[in-house]
C-alpha cells in the first residue's frame, strides 16, 4: 500500500482514553475475531456491529466514553448484536475495505455478512440508539463493498494521452494556491503530491516548485519545535491549528520528502526540518531492539490535552509525563521508516540513518519474515498476509540497496516481489490487498483491491525491473497497473497523482548513476556519496567491485580504469568517466537536458 493511503480516510484523531462500562448496566461483550462474532450472530440469529478504531484516534475514544459506554445503548446491543471491535493498525485487509468510512467507522452486518449500514466517524448516542432499534425494525441492505465481479483492465500499462492531460489537470487544479496544500480540507503534506511537485520542478517547472515550496513551508508549522516529529495535520487554513498526533506514515513520508527538498534546492529550513523528523523518530519511536513503533498520542490524558502539552517546554512535559506510545512493531510501519532514513541517508549524507534503517530491516527480517519471501504484519495476524506489508518492504529493500550497494538486500527485495505474485494475484488484473480469509463471512471473505496499493506495487517493482532486468518485475508491474489504470477504477478517483508518478517511471529509464570502483576504496566512497545525493527519487544507482560478479543489470559495460570512477546513464547514453565528486550532478544534468531536448 502507499504509505499515505491512510490519508484518503477521515482524519478524526488524537487523544485516548478510556472509560469503562457503567456499573450494573447489562452489556455485550466485545469480540475482536469477526470468525468468533458471525459465528455467534448465526446461532443466535443477531446482527453484528463492527467498531473499527485506532489506537491513536480521538474520537473513537469519546465514543468508547460517550456512546458505547451509554446505558440505553448498551442494552440494546447486548440484546440484539454481536459486537466486534479491531484495531484497524493491526489488521490492514479491514482497514483498506472500510477507510473511507472511518475512524472510527461503525458497520452494521446480518449474520450471514452482508452489510446493513456504513457509518463514517462519531455518532453520539441517541443518534446509535435511533440507528439501532431502526435495523432491528428494518434491517434492509445498504451497498456492499466488495468486488463481486471482474475489472475491465485497461489495455496498456500506460495512460493514454487523454487520461494523463486529465490527472495532471486534476494535479493542478486540486492545489489550494492561497494557503498551499491539495485539497481544502484539514492541510498536511500529499506524500504523492509532494513528490511529483518535485519530480516537474527537478524538470524546470516554475509552477510545480511554487507549489512544493509553498506547501513545504507551510508543513514547518506541523512540526513539534521542541521535541521534533510532525503533527497530523491543521484544522485551520493559516496551518497552525494541529491535531497533536504523530503518526509514523506522516513521519517517514515528511522526513522522505523534506530530504528530497533540500538535495534539490539546499535550503537550512528543509535540512532542519528533515533533522527534526528523524531525530523524534530515533528519540521517541525507535524500541530497544531496533524496531520501530506506530505512533504516539496527541494528549497525554482528559485533563492535559495536546493543546495544552505541547505548548510546554522539554522539562514541563517531562515532568508530567510522556504521551502514550504504540509500541506494536509492524511491518509495514517499519519499512515506511527504512525507506525514509535511507533517503535521507542519500540526501542529507547521513550515515547514521543507514545504520538505523539497516538494524531495524535485520529485526523485520528475523522477526517478520514467512518462508519464502514474504512478511508478516504482526508477531501474529488475524488473517493475512497483506500486500501492505509486502510492497512497503520490497521498496525498503530496494532502498538499502541503492543506498548501501549491498547485494543481498536486492536479493531480499526480488524474493519479496516473487511472493507477491504468487500470493497476491487477481485473475484479471491488479493484486489483492490480501488473500480470502478462511472462514470469512459475507463481504468480509470477498478479496479487495485498493487503487493506491497497486500504484505502490507497479512502481516498486518497475524499479526492481529496471535494477536487474527480470522481465518478472515489468510484467507484474504492468498487472498492477493495468488495474489501477482501468477506466472504472482510475476514473472513480478524483485525484490520483500516484498513477502520474507511476505513469512517468513505466514509460521511462531511471537517472542511473553507475560506480566503478572497489567499495573499500575512499575516491570509489566519495563518488558513490555523491551520486546517491542527486535529487531524483526515480533513480538506479549502481555501485560495481568487480570483486563481486557482473551487475545485477549488466545493461552498460564499463572500460577498466585505472582508478574509481562514476558514470551517468539517461536511456541510451552515458557520460564519460567521473573522477571527480562535485562534477557527477552536472554530467547527469546535461544528459537529462539532452535526453528531454530529444524528445
Amino acid at each position: 500500500m502507499s504509505n499515505r493511503l491512510l490519508r484518503s480516510v477521515s482524519i478524526l484523531l488524537c487523544l485516548f482514553f478510556f472509560s469503562a462500562p457503567v456499573p450494573g448496566t447489562e452489556g455485550p461483550k466485545w469480540y475482536t475475531s469477526s470468525d468468533e462474532a458471525f459465528a455467534l450472530a448465526q446461532r443466535e440469529h443477531r446482527f453484528v456491529i463492527l467498531d473499527l478504531e485506532a489506537v491513536w484516534c480521538h474520537w473513537c475514544h469519546v465514543m468508547e466514553h460517550e456512546t458505547y459506554a451509554n446505558a440505553d445503548v448498551r442494552k440494546v446491543l447486548a440484546a440484539s448484536y454481536v459486537a466486534l471491535k479491531i484495531d484497524q493498525d493491526a489488521n490492514p485487509d479491514i482497514s483498506a475495505r472500510y477507510g473511507d468510512w472511518g475512524w472510527p467507522a461503525t458497520i452494521v452486518f446480518a449474520s450471514d455478512g452482508s452489510e446493513i449500514v456504513k457509518r463514517r466517524g462519531y455518532i453520539e448516542p441517541q443518534a446509535m440508539l435511533a440507528m439501532l432499534k431502526a435495523i432491528v425494525a428494518d434491517p434492509s441492505p445498504g451497498p456492499s463493498v466488495g468486488e463481486t465481479a471482474a475489472v475491465a483492465p485497461a489495455t496498456s500499462a500506460i495512460l493514454g494521452d487523454a487520461q494523463r492531460k486529465k490527472f495532471m489537470a486534476d494535479f493542478v487544479s486540486v492545489y489550494n494556491a492561497r494557503i498551499g496544500g491539495w485539497g481544502d480540507g484539514q492541510h498536511y503534506i500529499d506524500a504523492p503530491s509532494m513528490e511529483l511537485a518535485l519530480e516537474l520542478a527537478h524538470d524546470g517547472d516554475a509552477k510545480a516548485r511554487g507549489m512544493a515550496q509553498q506547501t513545504l513551508d507551510q508543513n514547518l508549522n506541523l512540526i513539534d519545535p521542541v521535541w521534533g516529529g510532525v503533527y497530523q495535520y491543521s484544522v485551520g487554513a493559516d496551518w497552525k491549528s494541529p491535531h497533536f498526533e504523530k503518526i509514523m506514515s506522516f513521519q517517514a513520508d515528511d522526513l522522505r520528502l523534506y530530504a528530497l527538498a533540500y538535495a534539490l534546492w539546499h535550503e537550512q529550513k528543509y535540512l532542519d526540518a528533515a533533522h527534526a523528523i528523524q531525530n523524534y523518530i530515533a528519540s521517541f519511536l525507535l524500541s530497544p531492539d531496533g524496531a520501530f513503533h506506530v505512533s504516539q498520542d496527541a494528549d497525554l490524558s482528559t485533563e492535559v490535552d495536546g493543546h495544552k502539552y505541547y505548548a510546554l517546554d522539554n522539562d514541563a512535559r517531562r515532568k508530567l509525563g510522556i504521551p502514550r506510545i504504540d509500541k506494536h512493531l509492524y511491518t509495514r510501519e517499519n519499512a515506511w521508516a527504512i525507506t525514509a532514513l535511507c533517503q535521507s541517508h542519500d540526501s542529507l549524507g547521513d550515515a547514521q540513518a543507514l545504520g538505523i534503517a539497516e538494524r531495524a530491516a535485520q529485526w523485520v527480517l528475523a522477526h517478520r519474515a514467512l518462508a519464502d519471501g514474504g512478511f508478516r504484519h504482526d508477531e501474529k495476524d488475524a488473517s493475512g498476509p497483506y500486500l501492505a506489508d509486502n510492497v512497503a518492504m520490497a521498496q525498503a529493500l530496494l532502498s538499502l540497496y541503492r543506498s548501501s550497494g549491498g547485494r543481498d538486500w536486492l536479493k531480499r527485495a526480488e524474493a519479496t516481489l516473487a511472493f507477491i505474485d504468487t500470493h497476491f494475484r487477481a485473475n484479471d488484473a491488479g493484486y489483492f490487498t490480501a488473500p480470502a480469509a478462511k472462514g470469512a463471512t459475507g463481504v468480509l471473505a470477498v478479496p479487495m483491491r485498493i487503487v493506491d496499493e497497486n500504484i505502490a506495487l507497479a512502481r516498486t517493482a518497475n524499479l526492481a525491473y529496471r535494477t536487474t532486468a527480470n522481465e518478472r518485475y515489468k510484467r507484474l508491474s504492468e498487472y498492477a497497473m493495468r488495474f489501477a489504470a482501468a477506466p472504472a477504477v482510475a476514473e472513480s478517483r478524483p485525484f490520483l497523482p500516484g498513477l502520474i508518478l507511476a505513469d512517468r517511471e513505466l514509460s521511462t529509464e531511471p537517472v542511473h548513476i553507475a560506480i566503478v570502483g572497489r567499495k573499500d576504496d575512499p575516491a570509489a566512497q566519495l563518488l558513490q556519496a555523491a551520486a546517491l545525493s542527486y535529487p531524483e527519487a526515480y533513480m538506479r544507482v549502481d555501485w560495481w567491485d568487480r570483486r563481486e560478479g557482473p551487475l545485477p543489470n549488466p545493461d552498460v559495460t564499463y572500460p577498466t580504469l585505472a582508478k574509481a570512477a562514476a558514470f551517468g546513464c539517461t536511456g541510451n547514453a552515458c557520460s564519460l568517466p567521473v573522477f571527480d565528486a562535485q562534477k557527477i550532478a552536472p554530467a547527469v544534468d546535461r544528459l537529462r537536458a539532452t535526453a528531454t531536448a530529444a524528445q
